[in-house]
């Protein structure tokens, strides 16, 4: 396991998914965007709230049920700037990326879930999303 320098939080940590995974497994980048599926992804995304990642989990692409799931980072990891600074500065949401595997150390099933109307209201806020993911 590389050595973990390039920590900005202590976690816990959470990813939101529509897959269904097992501990043990590993989040690896290099899938299409949720938000921009033509954008290959070269990061896995990840929170340190767990509704945060709920969301994700529900806007995800997919037909699954919404999951979020507790994730370990095996390496290191940066602020997500896409939202930090960009969209809010310093990093209130506690969103981060990594090029590295996230591995599932358990699920949560106790976080906020959207109503059907706040969904949609999210659905169309990203569907007039503007800006370029960095990427």
């Amino acid at each position: 396991m590389p050595e973990k320098t390039n920590r900005p939080d202590e976690g816990p940590f959470y990813h939101g998914t529509k897959a269904d995974l097992k501990v043990g497994d590993l989040l690896t980048a290099g899938f299409r965007s949720n938000y921009r599926p033509e954008v290959t992804m070269n990061h896995i995304y990840f929170t340190a709230l767990p509704n945060g990642a709920g969301l994700a989990a529900e806007l995800a692409s997919g037909t699954g049920h919404a999951r979020v799931y507790i994730v370990e980072p095996v390496g290191d990891f940066e602020d997500d700037p896409n939202v930090t600074d960009k969209k809010f500065p310093g990093n209130p949401t506690r969103s981060y990326r990594s090029e590295e595997p996230l591995k599932i150390v358990g699920e949560v099933t106790d976080w906020q879930r959207l109503t059907p109307e706040q969904l949609q209201e999210w659905r169309n806020k990203l569907s007039n999303i503007k800006g370029e993911i960095i990427n």
